[in-house]
């Protein structure tokens, strides 16, 4: 059920990340290695990053497979960035929306990717989404699970919450509303990153302290320094150090 990548670091060509390695991401829409839940990942695709200066980061997406667009290859070639997120689709349900139901999704400087599904949806999760203001509501770009999850996380940043307290209770709230429910989620702001490995594989990856951080469902490469991350964890890093939270002692 999709697999998403997030990157801070020294500024790269994004095709380093995304193109390059031997197990990329791109690969990875038609044959990942670590998947629990599905085989191919080709229901949209995109990325997102930031220019130096902005903080805002700007985004790429489309609604098919990400092998499918002429384009892709080119743009990633070209830009570079310090900070990306980046992800390929499976998708739960097919709908109309299109390449708006691919992440990454955006608000203001922040980029959000779901890897997972949640179960008996939209019926189980009906009361998480009438607690949100109808503005926040009427404002969702997709019809999709993955949506709502943003809506959720989006308002517990707007409010001010950190990046992984915003993750941390939604995960909370819809796995209380919906158990069993697969509920990977990775957000970053440019400069840190957050993430939860619930239901589904996530890895990390740091160079030497300050240099490069990469969160992702699955490795890129063979480097022997990734780290998985253990299900039912909250992910927290930076160009410095990554901290990890078992999200089950959270929510006890």
């Amino acid at each position: 059920m999709c697999r998403h990548l997030a990157y801070i670091g020294p500024e790269v060509p994004l095709g380093r990340l995304l193109i390059e390695p031997e197990h990329s991401i791109v690969r990875q829409a038609w044959e990942p290695r670590r998947q629990r839940h599905g085989t191919v990942n080709a229901d949209g695709f995109g990325v997102g990053w930031y220019a130096e200066g902005d903080p805002v980061p700007a985004r790429y997406r489309r609604p098919g497979p990400i092998w499918g667009d002429l384009n892709f290859a080119d743009l990633v070639r070209v830009v570079r960035s310090s900070a990306a997120l980046a992800a390929v689709r499976d998708a739960t349900l097919f709908t109309a929306d299109g390449e708006a139901a691919a992440a990454p999704f955006a608000a203001g400087p922040w980029l959000f990717s779901h890897n997972g599904a949640v179960r008996d949806w939209p019926r189980a999760v009906a009361g998480l989404a009438a607690a949100l203001p109808a503005e926040e509501l009427l404002s969702l770009t997709a019809t999709t699970d993955s949506a709502l999850i943003w809506a959720l996380v989006l308002h517990r940043l707007r409010r001010g919450d950190d990046l992984g307290t915003a993750l941390a209770e939604p995960v909370r709230e819809l796995s209380g509303a919906a158990p069993g429910s697969r509920l990977n989620l990775l957000l970053t702001d440019g400069a840190g990153i957050a993430a939860t490995a619930w239901g589904d594989s996530l890895w990390y990856l740091v160079d030497a302290p300050g240099r490069r951080t990469v969160v992702a469902s699955e490795p890129y490469d063979d480097d022997p320094r990734w780290c998985e991350v253990p299900d039912r964890t909250l992910l927290t890093a930076d160009r410095t150090r990554v901290d990890l939270t078992p999200l089950k002692e959270t929510f006890q």
